[in-house]
């Protein structure tokens, strides 16, 4: 396969690893608001967002301007994850995203919209995981939900239709998703963004170190080291080591997966900016570990085909 370009035990020189290593990106999005309806895009005023204004999101943003950020890496797949495309209309963003991947070659795969407290949750499950390409959904859920048997009615139907489940909470949420991971120990949960660790003080990240190891503990769950841009701060290794260390550590090399996030991110850093830094915090790895970091785990966990 076309991500695995390193012999066991080689390793590339340090000046050469952003071609040496190929990228399996494990969380991405496009979109174009000035065609479809994202009310988070297209709405004003806009909602509150962690990192702060958001402006500079409502462009269209395609595969070609990903391909442009991220130019200087050897990326061979990405995942797309659902943009918030009006909630009216799951099945539409699926059926852009065809599109998409027919007229650009990408994204490889997908993370549908569903949500999974509507009485019709069912049905837009198996109508989603009809389309080839996708492999799971996404559902942001509020407080207490994930303990809620209607919204479990929906998580239910996700096994039965071959789809992974993209869990988007803050951390004080992961106890109930600890739940949700025994109750439904056949389906595979990915946490989105690296249990979204905002509170960078000394509580806030034992708190958030606490609740990650709880969910680690447990083989369904994954998670993508992703998304840990902060609001008004620098995208900079040191902030952001111990974060990916701390992942690795409790999760094991083969439930972790590097993400770009973009374009959201490219509020906070560039695709370089971030991908450097994932190189030079794991440049202590063997080369296989960091080709299961960069690209192996995401074709494993989302089932992409070599």
């Amino acid at each position: 396969p076309p991500w695995l370009i390193l012999e066991p035990g080689e390793r590339p020189r340090v000046q050469d690893e952003a071609s040496a290593f190929a990228i399996v990106d494990a969380h991405q999005h496009f979109w174009d608001p000035s065609a479809h309806y994202y009310p988070w895009l297209n709405d004003e005023p806009p909602v509150p967002f962690r990192y702060g204004d958001y402006r500079a999101l409502r462009r269209r943003y395609l595969p070609a301007q990903y391909r442009a950020d991220a130019a200087a890496y050897r990326v061979e797949g990405t995942v797309y994850v659902e943009a918030e495309w009006d909630p009216r209309d799951p099945l539409g963003e699926m059926r852009y995203v065809e599109k998409l991947r027919r007229a650009h070659g990408l994204p490889t795969v997908a993370v549908a919209q569903a949500w999974l407290h509507h009485d019709d949750a069912p049905g837009v499950l198996e109508r989603q995981a009809a389309f080839p390409f996708v492999r799971g959904v996404r559902h942001k859920p509020p407080p207490g939900a994930m303990l809620a048997a209607r919204w479990r009615r929906g998580y239910a139907a996700l096994r039965p239709n071959g789809l992974r489940f993209d869990l988007q909470a803050p951390w004080t949420q992961l106890g109930e998703a600890v739940e949700l991971a025994k109750a439904f120990q056949d389906t595979q949960i990915i946490v989105n963004h690296a249990g979204l660790p905002a509170d960078r003080s000394p509580e806030g990240l034992a708190g958030w170190a606490k609740a990650m190891s709880r969910l680690a503990a447990l083989p369904n769950v994954a998670v993508k080291i992703s998304g840990l841009g902060q609001k008004d701060a620098p995208w900079t290794i040191e902030a952001n080591r111990p974060i990916v260390l701390k992942l690795i550590e409790v999760f094991g090399i083969p439930r972790c997966m590097f993400a770009s996030n973009y374009p959201v991110d490219s509020l906070c850093a560039g695709f370089s900016t971030i991908f450097d830094a994932f190189l030079a915090i794991t440049r202590d790895l063997s080369t296989t570990e960091r080709r299961a970091l960069f690209a192996g785990n995401a074709v494993r966990i989302y089932g992409i085909a070599a």
